[in-house]
Order: C-alpha cells, then structure tokens, then sequence
C-alpha cells in the first residue's frame, strides 16, 4: 500500500471515529434526558392513576378531584388569574416595547434594565411588598399612615393580589419577547405606508399589530404558562381563594396526600403543554416571517408621539423602583407599622425558622453549581446536535428532548423527582429492579439537577442561536486537516462564542437564586435554601425577616449580573469586531 492510499485509509478511519464518538455523545445526551426528565415524569404520571395502597386505580383520582367542590374551583380559578393576568401583563409589555422599539425617547437602556428587575426576586417577594403596600395595614390602605387625606382598600387577598403580583412576575417575560418581535419588523413597509399617505392609526392596525402578531400570540402563553403555574404569589395573597399550584401544595406538605398531589400535577400539567404547543407554533412562525432583505427600523423623533410614551415609561420604572424601595424600607422597620424607626434585626436570622444565612450561602452554592452544570450541559448538547453531521434522527430525538424541559412547571418536576429519585427500586413485570439514582435524594445533587432541568431549554435554545450564527467551515475545515472536534470544540467554538456562554450562567445563577417551585419539595433540613426560607418565614407570620432574606436574593442577583455586564462588555466589543459585525 501506498503512502498516500495509506494516509487516506487513516483519515477515513479517523473520521469514523469521531463520527461514532459524536453518535455515542448524542445518545448519551438523550439517555440522560430520558433519565432526568421523561423517567420521573412517568413515576407522576403512574401515580396518579394509582391508590395511596399502590393499587391501580385507574382516572378514579382525577373524577374524585373534580367531583370535590373546593378543589375543582381551583381549576377555574387558575384560569381566570392567568387569562386576568396575561392580558393586563402583556397589553402593559406592548406598550412599553413599543416606547422603547418605535420612538425617539431618550434612557432607553435604563428603562429596559428596570423593567428587568422583577426577574431577579422570587414571585414571594411580589407577594410580601403588596401586603406592605394594600393589606389592613400597608402604606396605600391607611393613607401613608393619615398622611394622605384619602385611603384604598383593594381588598387585595384573593384573586386581586394574586393578579398584580403575577403582572409584576410576568411583565419583564412579555417586554422581553415584544421588544424582539417589534425590532424585526420591516422598515420598508412603514415606508411604503407613508408613500401612500396611510394615517398613523392606519399604519399600526394594518402593518404594526400584523408584523408583530405572532410575537403577540407567544408573549400571551409565555404569559399564561407563567401565571398558571407560580406557586409564589398565590401562596402570600392567595388568602382563600385556591389554585392548582397551591392546592398542590397544601396536598403534599399540609395533608401528606402525595396520590392526590400527583393528580392535580397532571392536571396543571396538561393546560401547560397545550399553551407550549401553541408557543412553539407562533414562534416558528414569527421566525419564518424574517427576511435575509429586510431593513431595520430607526424610529424618527416625534415630540407628540414621543413625550407621552416617555411618561408611561417613567411611571412604570418608577413603580418597579419603588415597588423594591418598599421592600428594602419594610426590611429595615422594626415594627410595621407601631414603630417605624430603622433597625437591622430582621438581618439577624438566628432564632428564625429557614436555616437563616446557611441557607442563603446555600443557595449561593447551589446556584453557582447550577450555573456551571447548566451551561456546560446546554452549550455541550447544542452544539452536538447543531454541529454533528448527519444522524439527523439521532440529532431529532435529542433536540426534542432538550425542548420538552420548557413544558414543566417547577412544582411538577419536583413532585416528579420525589416519587422517582425517592424510590430505592422498581417492580416492573415481576422484576425488582434498583434504582441507582437514589443516592441523589436529599443531597445538593438533585437540586441542582432540578435547576438543571428546569431551566435548560431556554439555555439550549440560547446557545443553538449563537452556534447558528457561527460559519459551518469551522468544522469542515478541522475535520479535512484531521482535528478532532472536541479540540475545535474548546478551542475556537467555545471562545467565540464566550459572550452567548456567559448569559447562559447568568441566566441559571439568578434563576436558581429565585426559584421556589422546583425546590420546595426536595430541600432538607441540612441543606435549607433561602427562597424556601422565605415561604418557611411567611408561613411563620415572620414577614419582616422575609422581606429581608428577599431583599438579600436580590442583591446577590444585582451584584452577579452587574459583574456580568463588566466582564461582558469589553469582550462582546471585541467579539463582535472581530466577527465583523461593527
């Protein structure tokens, strides 16, 4: 044999090993999301249908929850918040992406940063501050303590609390998703509106609203799926006006029913996955309606149109800002509102149900691994299934697997892991089979699986968009000089898209930092974690020393993400020089 035919026979080698190492990752990839997503879903699914004696009981569960008046009003009341709440949420969210895409309005970025804020605090807080402001005795209901001739009663326990401290949670998602769908409207067809002499009512119902309609429909389910499922707010304003996340709740932790919990999981489950379906659906379509031709749109300055869009800005940064100040001001008062003089006491936890600072640095801890674990999994699975040539079922099943995660509120995947990862084995057709994930139950483990879980699609999705971006040539040219692709991988992928990296762990840390949902049911006493801390507190009547345990959530948020903006902002400049972008 030649030397040529010799080095040629090598290379085809070479790239069949690589080839099979990169099916072999995917396959691994899909394992571990059957494992870590569809097993335990399943376990839910299996008990539900089951008697608390393990006995098959078929949907006998799911006819007693609905015959049972109290708990079937739930299911009602859920939808009534969340449709109350999306339409109020996302009708402000158009609004104020509207200001900040189609005007001339000066401090945008700050309006923008504002309106972010809400997405650092666990829904809890949302909760805690609107007692403060429109309970018996908040600031707004007594008038600032007879200052103001005048008081309001919301009569804020209920569906009315639950309403505007889901708007606040929701808010930040539908500015988000707006701002990125009014920013992609073709310029031309404003163009060709105002050559043609169309007033400007006319042009936003006949070229705005269509433009942007998809993105409408997905800020609607993003909006719906939110509120239906926060079990945060519910829970401090709920008062006795139920729904599904709290029913399911007081089922597990107030009644032990775990059979009964199950089924109201599903329950919440199955309007959840419709509304997904449905946001999957408008978001491919609103991506599909973007041209390789299409001209951006600079809004001109317009004072008439500008100024009034600037004050509604203005007062909803100033509500956000002061909604926190409030928090910050209620953390410090020593006794709301008999003794309004400063104190730091509620910052002393010691005697405090919750686990007190060794929960808060647990938490810290938690999400800090959450962040690591989290981005390396999301990145590393994108970039296998958006750089691996061929195997295109292989590639398929993994990129659904990696969606379905997105489908799941907290509250399901941790009833979920209870019943799967509690289990020590499994009687399947006759056979006892153990289970090794086990080990992993009331260990620092499965909550940083669960925040794994939780919050990969959007990291995945995240890092498919950057990894799109890069030239395919990259890979073709490694494999033509025979380098593996884990060295491309580390080497060129990783650093370029460094930036896209970074947000993923941004995203992780201050989530897990929030969260309640996913992690109530799977914390233990020796690791507390202190979003539960403050529901724990709460549940107490120790609202104070919640407010300040929020407030430290928060903080620790602010300073993570400003450290990301510093270290992030210099080197998205030079990435994007460097890509030819500026």
């Amino acid at each position: 044999m030649s030397p040529r035919m010799a080095t040629l026979r090598r290379a085809c080698t070479d790239f069949d090993v690589m080839r099979a190492l990169r099916a072999g990752l995917l396959l691994l990839l899909c394992l571990w999301l059957t494992v870590a997503v569809l097993f335990p879903l399943a376990t839910l699914a299996v008990k539900s249908l089951t008697t608390p004696d393990g006995t098959f009981a078929g949907l006998d569960n799911f006819i007693r929850y609905f015959k049972t008046p109290a708990l079937a009003v739930s299911f009602g009341n859920s939808l009534f918040v969340s449709a109350a709440t999306t339409l109020a949420a996302v009708s402000l969210g158009f609004a104020y992406a509207y200001a900040l895409t189609r005007t001339a309005i000066p401090a945008k970025g700050f309006f923008l940063t504002v309106a972010m804020m809400p997405i650092f605090a666990p829904t809890l807080l949302n909760g805690i501050v609107l007692v403060y402001l429109f309970g018996k005795k908040g600031l707004v209901t007594t008038g600032f303590f007879g200052l103001l001739p005048f008081t309001l009663d919301i009569g804020l326990y209920g569906a009315v609390g639950i309403i505007l401290a889901e708007v606040l949670f929701v808010f930040p998602q539908a500015v988000l998703i707006l701002t990125m769908a009014l920013s992609m409207t073709d310029a031309r067809l404003y163009e060709a509106a105002h050559s043609l002499g169309a007033s400007p009512g006319r042009v936003f119902f006949t070229v705005t609203l269509p433009g942007v309609r998809y993105g409408l429909v997905s800020a609607c389910f993003v909006g719906f799926i939110l509120s239906f499922t926060d079990f945060g707010a519910p829970k401090v304003v709920g008062g006795f006006f139920n729904v599904l996340a709290t029913d399911i709740y007081k089922q597990v932790i107030g009644q032990q029913n775990f059979v009964m919990g199950a089924t109201v999981s599903m329950i919440l489950l199955f309007p959840t996955v419709l509304a997904f379906l449905a946001d999957r659906v408008s978001r491919r379509r609103q991506s599909s309606m973007i041209g390789a031709r299409s001209v951006p749109l600079v809004p001109r300055p317009d004072p008439v149109r500008d100024r009034p869009f600037f004050l509604f800005c203005l007062l909803v940064a100033l509500a956000v800002i002061s909604f926190f100040l409030v928090a910050v001001f209620a953390s410090l008062i020593k006794v709301w509102p008999y003794d309004l003089s400063l104190t730091l006491a509620h910052y002393d936890f010691s005697g405090m149900g919750g686990g007190g600072y060794r929960a808060f640095f647990n938490s810290l801890k938690m999400s800090a691994i959450s962040a690591m674990a989290g981005t390396i999994a999301t990145f590393s699975a994108a970039y296998l299934i958006e750089k691996s040539p061929g195997m295109r079922p292989i590639r398929q099943a993994a990129s659904f697997l990696c969606i379905v995660p997105l489908a799941l509120p907290g509250l399901v995947i941790g009833l979920s892991y209870i019943f799967f990862f509690n289990a020590p084995a499994f009687d399947l057709f006759g056979l006892h089979i153990p289970n090794p994930a086990n080990a992993l139950y009331a260990t620092m483990g499965i909550l940083v699986l669960s925040n794994v879980v939780h919050f990969f699609t959007v990291g995945y999705l995240t890092a498919a968009t950057a990894l799109g971006q890069l030239d395919r040539e990259f890979e073709s040219v490694s494999e033509s000089m025979g380098v593996p692709f884990y060295r491309t991988f580390l080497r060129v992928t990783a650093p370029v898209c460094l930036p896209a990296i970074l947000e993923i762990g941004l995203y992780f840390f201050v989530n897990s930092m929030a969260t309640v949902s996913a992690v109530i049911f799977l914390y233990s006493a020796d690791i507390p974690l202190a979003a539960v801390a403050v529901a724990n507190m709460d549940d107490a009547g120790d609202i104070a020393p919640a407010c300040a345990m929020s407030v430290l959530i928060v903080g620790a948020n602010v300073a993570v993400r400003i450290l990301y903006g510093l270290a992030t902002k210099r080197l998205r400049r030079r990435t994007q020089t460097w890509a030819g972008k500026e």
